[in-house]
């Protein structure tokens, strides 16, 4: 997400590290690395030189203060860069808030007139998923809302929506042969009857902004007077998202937006542009496909996220919607103690899936959000990594060394018939099936190491949360070397790319996790009972020559 403008940041940062000081010419300097990445992500250029200008003004008027004391009295030291991304983070967030979630609502239970949503944006935005979405959001509140199918002009548009309101148990009301003015209030009317206190209106949208949708919209308006109007905008697009923002805006008096395909190779701009340029509030963003993928707008938790720092409170929440509390701290427990199995560790590649995307998930941890540029994960490896681990036997996954078991020489033992079985009943090569359980034991080996060691002290709110105090204990990772990083998580020495289980890259990810495993620094070689005696046999023959050269000395 936004990566365009990670990379900007990322390399104005590094321009400032190791400077005793901020003067004009670094200042500048760093600025045109965010200035082309505001523009490459299609931030309005209004906006991108108004944002430059006031991060400019403030750095150039701070006072850098070197040491300082954190709430418990430690003495930190403090860079004049870390000032400077402390000063963009402020001022990203004032570009993108102040925050305002908020919805023109009734008091649940209170009776009366039901509460209006009007949907409006241009086709393709995902206005209907998006419509779904914001009912399930409600749903979880204790609302009961009602759907109403006024896209009557796109093809399977009423029953697309009517599919997702199956899904949810909620009614979606639409009539054959009637105009959508006439069929919104049609549907206004029996909400009430039919105890509805939420009505959302699923509204048509065009390819681009016409006349003759504008007046529907208006006359929509006019008829059932929803209390909120929501624009349902595509990030994609970048700042054609702005100008349409505007014109919707001048005709229809939004209330606020929301954005759509954030998660994607989004650009971005309409993200950092559309509040500053409209004045109205970003209420949502679109962050996926599953429905509860619908998250409320923080203005501070996407800088952190733009900037590198992750987002703990936006994993939290992550967290809670999937997890149960008592589950998670002695699943927790287990892990970091090291004394996990196979099936522990298909549990949590399901409970990562349920989150949604690995990408989007570790953007959001503030130990990745510090890796080079260029890594990515491959979420279908997730899915290939489930199918090697349903193909074993229950005992095999209790006990991975039958199949497979690394030896300290660098060498390993497997049970070939097991590891053959397993690469057929997946699908997969049996190269695979050899890199899961080699990353399983070197993952097993660190995290008994992290668990045992001394407890790490001042990660905040993580260290106050149920089955996350050893958490602290992985800031030790930060110091490791990227390669070693890189292996343990199935990644080639260069961070390019995922080959989670084998293929290209996996002879240096096995050199990773061999350092990683205290072996020494060479790749697990997959060895027969011939193949062993022959290096015997070969190393005895080396030590009879050099013997016999030293004779001769």
């Amino acid at each position: 997400m936004l990566d365009a403008v990670t990379k900007g940041f990322r390399a104005a940062k590094n321009k400032l590290t190791g400077k005793a000081e901020l003067t004009e010419a670094n200042i500048d300097d760093a600025l045109k690395d965010i200035r082309v990445a505001l523009l490459e992500a299609d931030v309005e250029f209004n906006v991108a030189k108004r944002f430059l200008a006031r991060v400019k003004e403030k750095a150039l008027g701070e006072v850098v203060t070197i040491k300082a004391e954190d709430k418990k009295g430690r003495k930190l030291m403090v860079a004049p860069g870390d000032h400077f991304i402390k000063i963009c983070h402020d001022e990203l967030e004032a570009l993108m808030g102040p925050v305002d979630t908020s919805l023109v609502l009734p008091k649940p239970g209170s009776g009366g007139r039901p509460a209006g949503i009007m949907m409006v944006g241009l086709q393709g935005s995902g206005k209907t998923t998006t419509t779904a979405k914001l009912a399930q959001f409600l749903i979880k509140q204790g609302r009961k809302p009602m759907l109403v199918a006024a896209d009557i002009y796109r093809p399977a548009a009423v029953d697309q929506l009517q599919m997702l309101g199956k899904k949810l148990d909620i009614p979606v009301y639409w009539q054959a042969d009637t105009k959508p003015p006439d069929l919104c209030k049609q549907a206004l009317a029996l909400a009430g009857q039919k105890d509805r206190d939420v009505i959302i209106y699923d509204t048509a949208g065009r390819l681009a902004i016409d006349e003759e949708m504008m007046v529907e919209l208006e006359t929509i308006k006019a008829v059932c007077a929803p209390e909120n109007i929501l624009l349902v905008a595509d990030a994609m697009i970048g700042q054609d998202a702005v100008k349409t923002a505007l014109e919707f805006d001048r005709r229809l008096s939004l209330s606020g937006f929301i954005l759509t395909k954030l998660d994607g190779d989004a650009r971005g701009g309409a993200a950092l542009s559309i509040k500053e340029v409209t004045g109205r509030p970003i209420k949502f963003l679109g962050m996926g496909e599953g429905l509860d993928k619908l998250e409320e707008f923080r203005p501070e938790g996407l800088a952190s996220r733009i900037l590198g720092f992750g987002d703990i409170v936006g994993l939290m929440k992550d967290f809670e919607g999937v997890v149960d509390e008592e589950k998670a701290e002695a699943d927790a427990e287990k892990i970091l103690s090291g004394n996990f199995d196979l099936n522990d560790f298909l549990e949590q590649i399901k409970l990562v899936k349920k989150m949604g995307s690995v990408g989007e998930l570790l953007e959001k941890f503030p130990l990745f959000g510090e890796l080079p540029e260029g890594v990515n994960f491959d979420d279908k490896e997730l899915g290939r990594v489930e199918a090697i681990i349903g193909s074993m036997t229950k005992t095999e996954r209790k006990a991975p060394e039958l199949i497979f078991k690394p030896r300290s020489d660098g060498l390993a033992t497997a049970g070939d018939e097991r590891i053959v079985r397993i690469a057929k009943g997946s699908g997969q090569p049996r190269n695979n099936v050899y890199g899961l359980l080699a990353r399983f034991f070197g993952m097993q080996k660190v995290m008994k190491q992290i668990g045992g060691g001394p407890g790490g002290a001042g990660m905040g709110l993580l260290s106050r949360l149920p089955g996350f105090r050893q958490l602290a204990q992985l800031k030790a990772l930060k110091g490791a070397d990227p390669a070693e990083l890189a292996g343990m998580f199935g990644l080639p020495d260069n961070l390019q790319g995922m080959p989670m289980a084998g293929g290209k890259g996996s002879h240096q990810a096995a050199m990773a996790r061999a350092r990683l495993m205290g072996m020494n620094p060479a790749p697990v070689k997959m060895v027969s009972d011939e193949e062993k005696k022959r290096l015997r046999e070969k190393k005895k023959k080396e030590r009879q020559q050099k013997k016999q050269g030293r004779k001769k000395r």
